[in-house]
């Protein structure tokens, strides 16, 4: 049986939502290891002068305890 831990992280990028979602996952993996699934909770974007400047994120992150 293994043992599971979800941890809630927020995360933008200038690029996209998926861009966002990449970096959460890359960021988390510098402290957390054996990284299983994430999991996007909810997306925003930033809008200024009628133009989307940043997408942002939260998203849950599963990874396995050993």
């Amino acid at each position: 049986m293994a043992v599971l831990k979800v941890i809630e992280v927020l995360s933008n990028s200038k690029k996209s939502w998926e861009d966002a979602t990449a970096r959460a996952v890359k960021q988390a993996a510098k402290s957390v290891k054996n990284i299983r699934s994430v999991y996007v909770q909810e997306q925003s974007a930033i809008v200024d002068e009628n133009a989307i400047t940043e997408f942002r994120v939260n998203v849950k992150i599963t990874f396995e305890v050993k």
